[in-house]
């Protein structure tokens, strides 16, 4: 009996369903229609969106210059600070865009000096006549043509390379071997 009755109650409410669907699906400016319009159902999202909110200091945060560094003017206006020694440091801080990046300097065979941080994808390319900003991210060159203010008036950039150079070295001393 109750078996029946369940069967009974499912197909009243399968065919009621049934004849709701269909009315909403075939309601257009019938005359017999007393219903109002169904509003579409929004489909469910597939994840929540949470909006966060803005933190001004955590959003404006700017690094100081670091003490005892060097500008380096660039073209189109852009410049950057550079603290180390190119010749001898294995990393160098440089102040870009209001933060500082540590970069360790790489092996390169063409001379020139290179500090690269895998990180944050910052490359500093240094040849004797100039200095490269690079950025890995999106392949573009940040700043060119960056020069120090001894590097406008013709000297060439401190480079490890020019460091080694021997045309470069303050003679030494005679020795009192030599003299005799």
């Amino acid at each position: 009996m109750k078996k029946l009755l369940i069967a009974a109650v499912v197909g009243a409410l399968s065919s009621s369903m049934m004849l709701a669907a269909t009315d909403a699906a075939a309601q257009t400016t019938s005359t017999t229609a007393t219903k109002p319009a169904a509003t579409p159902a929004k489909p469910a999202p597939k994840h929540r969106i949470i909006k966060r909110k803005v933190n001004p200091a955590k959003e404006a945060k700017v690094d100081p210059i670091p003490a005892g560094s060097e500008h380096w003017n660039c073209a189109e206006g852009m410049a950057f600070d550079l603290k180390g020694d190119m010749a001898r440091d294995q990393i160098v801080v440089v102040h870009w865009a209001n933060k500082n990046y540590n970069l360790p300097r790489q092996v390169t065979t063409t001379g020139a000096d290179r500090f690269h941080d895998v990180a944050t994808g910052l490359d500093l390319v240094v040849i004797p006549t100039k200095a490269m900003l690079f950025s890995d991210k999106d392949s573009s060159r940040l700043a060119d043509e960056c020069k120090t203010v001894a590097m406008q008036q013709g000297a060439l950039a401190p480079t490890q390379a020019e460091a080694l150079n021997p045309a470069n070295r303050a003679p030494a001393a005679a020795s009192p071997a030599q003299g005799k």
